[in-house]
């Protein structure tokens, strides 16, 4: 390729429009030049959102912060964005601060509001939520980690059988008492498990089950006969009452 004047002159103009294209997006993107409009919202704190930011709704990039300007009569942020011509926003919907990650940039949210508010036209305040600060939030998890720190290092120096003494020696002076009782229900089980004994039948001997469930049935019947029973004696009690029978009328007369 020959050094001359057309050529150093295409590449100076290449270079020119990649350094454009740089500048523009550095400074908001080609939104800049879009047709849209603004909307604005007051925050206590913006938590480092910059000028040319993202807004989003539902993660897709809708607009651009266009301003942020202190409002120090009302101890506020008020925060300019513009907004694609062919998003439609809400009264109701609220901005919210957010972050991408633990290191990534800032956006600004919006949600979708309800459909039966009004559709938010250029220069409409917005309503806000605050996010808590990350800083607070490092704060608070570094306050945490220092409490566990704390409370390991009350455990410095202590052994394993330091602690566990009381117990060990509790169970060295039961020694005898400890076998015998896991030798006695060793035993109990085996009983059990061979059908002796009266626990040992009712598992395994289908005959003495039957045998107790035909019990309980003629139980649950004489139950029924005394409810019965004592039904007919409170029928012949309330006759005299009533006056139905002739001792009825001759008590009443």
């Amino acid at each position: 390729m020959k050094n001359t004047l057309e050529t150093r002159l295409g590449i100076f103009v290449v270079l020119a429009m990649l350094a454009a294209v740089l500048i523009i997006e550095t400074l908001g993107g080609m939104e800049r030049f879009q047709r849209g409009y603004t909307l604005k919202a007051l925050f206590n704190t913006v938590q480092d959102l910059k000028r040319g930011d993202r807004v989003k709704m539902a993660g897709v990039d809708v607009g651009r912060v266009e301003d942020i300007l202190l409002q120090e009569e009302q101890n506020k942020v008020l925060v300019t964005f513009k907004m694609k011509r062919e998003v439609k926003v809400r009264t109701d919907s609220t901005a919210t601060v957010k972050f991408t990650g633990l290191m990534g940039q800032n956006f600004l949210s919006i949600d979708f509001g309800t459909t039966a508010a009004s559709l938010a036209g250029p220069g409409d305040y917005l309503p806000t939520a605050e996010q808590p600060d990350l800083s607070a939030v490092m704060a608070k998890i570094d306050s945490v980690a220092g409490g566990v720190e704390n409370l390991t290092k009350s455990f410095t120096g202590l052994k394993l059988d330091t602690l566990l003494a009381p117990m060990i020696d509790t169970i060295k002076a039961n020694q005898g008492p400890i076998t015998a009782t896991i030798a006695n229900l060793q035993a109990i089980s085996t009983q059990m498990a061979q059908g002796k004994g009266t626990i040992g039948k009712l598992i395994q001997d289908d005959t003495l089950y039957n045998s107790a469930l035909t019990s309980v049935s003629n139980l649950q019947d004489v139950a029924a006969e005394v409810r019965l029973t004592v039904a007919d004696a409170r029928s012949v009690v309330d006759m005299p009452n009533s006056g139905l029978a002739t001792g009825g009328l001759l008590l009443k007369y």
